[in-house]
């Protein structure tokens, strides 16, 4: 097993998710690493798997969940769990963290630390924006929206409950 190098002491500074994948100057570590989680002789893997291993989703079963429900677009089309993704396909990924335009870079059937998953694929510019501004309108919408004075009573948390039909 090669020696591990210790960590670049101005490593804290410098995150290396900022830059786009092209420019990514990638530490000796992450690169080593990296390499554990990427399989180079796979062509294709299901895109639940590779949702689940670029950190889209916390668990498998919820990125199955989002194919079936159509919240999942492969180059155009709207994809199952058991569709197949390879290297260079753009995908749309609708998730809680808003909506992802992305293109694969590569495959990887493993879920490893979020910045090897960070690796597996680029953003477009014109994605992260609308995310932006749409986390911005959200930041603003929050000035307006009234703060309640007090917790909740059981009362409260009752007339709640039977609002959202919960019970």
């Amino acid at each position: 097993m090669p020696e591990l190098l210790p960590l670049r002491p101005d490593s804290h500074l410098w995150p290396e998710n900022r830059f786009p994948h092209s420019q990514c100057p990638m530490s000796d570590r992450l690169r080593r690493r990296r390499l554990l989680y990427e399989n180079t002789d796979m062509t294709s893997v299901r895109i639940d798997k590779w949702l689940w291993a670029a950190r889209f989703f916390k668990t498998r079963a919820l990125a199955s969940k989002a194919c079936d429900l159509g919240r999942i677009h492969s180059n155009g089309h709207q994809a199952k769990p058991a569709r197949e993704v390879r290297v260079g396909d753009q995908l749309v990924v609708r998730n809680e963290g808003g909506e992802f335009q992305i293109e694969v870079l590569l495959l990887s059937e493993m879920r490893g630390p979020a910045a090897v998953a960070q690796t597996l694929y680029c953003e477009s510019e014109a994605s992260k924006a609308a995310r932006a501004k749409l986390a911005a309108e959200r930041k603003a919408m929050q000035e307006f929206a009234p703060l309640p004075e007090r917790r909740p009573s059981k009362r409260d948390r009752r007339r709640i409950i039977q609002f959202r039909g919960e019970r």
